[in-house]
């Protein structure tokens, strides 16, 4: 249940009176919710609809047409409106009680620095679990570059944290990201790489043949497109390694449009073309199999 306590006045105000249904056919919010509270007349239910009383999978919405699939869950909050988490740089996707899944923007933070604490996923995700809770806690469970954007997992509860850190190679059952590179590669449209990763003192990673010296990544992908000199590729990670898919795509002789540090030699987009597209996990609580997809970026597609 979440709980607002921003105020003394607030501190003992009961929990909120939330109830979860399960969408049984395809429909839309204003229609489903309908059928599920038929003791309520049109207006009221409107009204609902109009202060964000209601939630798709954890996601309050007021959009009357939206979607609802069969297996859907919709959360109704009788006494008030939920949280809308809002930040032009950062979208919530999902969350729940042991979870946040955003799809972080480029050149944000994933946590602080010694030089940047504010302005960062952790920091702004765990502003925005203490409106329900000031007790709340958000927990880091992976990090993107601050220069890749897409979707990035978080959670909410040490339970959920411990789980999927212990057990990460079991629970997250796919990981795709899409980039644009320079050139457009030859040869066969799907391919492994496969290396051992060492860093420098300047923080540079770099492959290497001895096991002895670094330790293994390997990368699959797929050319979705190539054309006006670039590739557009899907790639799928078998291992996590930092700076990873940037260091194999400039052993294959095509570093990513935009990422100087490792080879390109242009930015024709004022930014580094790495998205993390999809994400596939179990829940680390439910046991549920979740699923997240976010569209190519538009300024990838525009450059083949």
């Amino acid at each position: 249940m979440r709980q607002s306590a921003n105020n003394d006045e607030h501190r003992f105000r009961r929990p909120d009176n939330i109830r979860t249904y399960v969408v049984n056919e395809a429909d839309t919010l204003l229609s489903a919710v309908s059928k599920i509270l038929s003791d309520h007349t049109p207006s009221k239910v409107k009204s609902m609809l109009k202060h964000n009383q209601f939630a798709i999978n954890g996601m309050p919405s007021s959009q009357f047409n939206q979607p609802v699939n069969a297996g859907d869950e919709i959360s109704i909050n009788f006494d008030r409106a939920f949280a809308v988490f809002k930040h032009p740089r950062i979208q919530l996707v999902y969350e729940d009680d042991h979870l946040l899944i955003v799809n972080k923007g480029y050149g944000v933070l994933s946590m602080g620095t010694d030089s940047v604490k504010e302005g960062t996923v952790y920091s702004e995700m765990r502003k925005y679990v203490k409106t329900h809770n000031p007790k709340a806690q958000v927990f880091i469970v992976h990090r993107l570059d601050r220069d890749t954007s897409g979707l990035m997992l978080l959670a909410k509860s040490r339970i959920a944290k411990d789980n999927l850190q212990h057990n990460w190679n079991n629970m997250v059952l796919n990981r795709k990201y899409v980039a644009v590179l320079e050139g457009e590669i030859e040869g066969a449209a799907e391919g492994v790489v496969r290396s051992y990763l060492a860093e420098n003192s300047k923080f540079e990673v770099y492959s290497v043949d001895d096991p002895e010296k670094g330790q293994l990544a390997v990368t699959r992908y797929k050319v979705l497109a190539r054309r006006r000199g670039h590739t557009l590729m899907e790639l799928e990670l078998d291992t996590g390694r930092k700076n990873q898919i940037r260091v194999h795509m400039r052993d294959l002789g095509h570093p990513i449009v935009g990422d100087r540090k490792y080879g390109a030699s242009h930015s024709p987009i004022g930014r580094l073309a790495l998205h993390a597209r999809s994400l596939r996990f179990v829940h680390p609580i439910t046991r549920k199999v979740m699923d997240f997809e976010t569209p190519i970026p538009a300024r990838f597609t525009a450059l083949v």
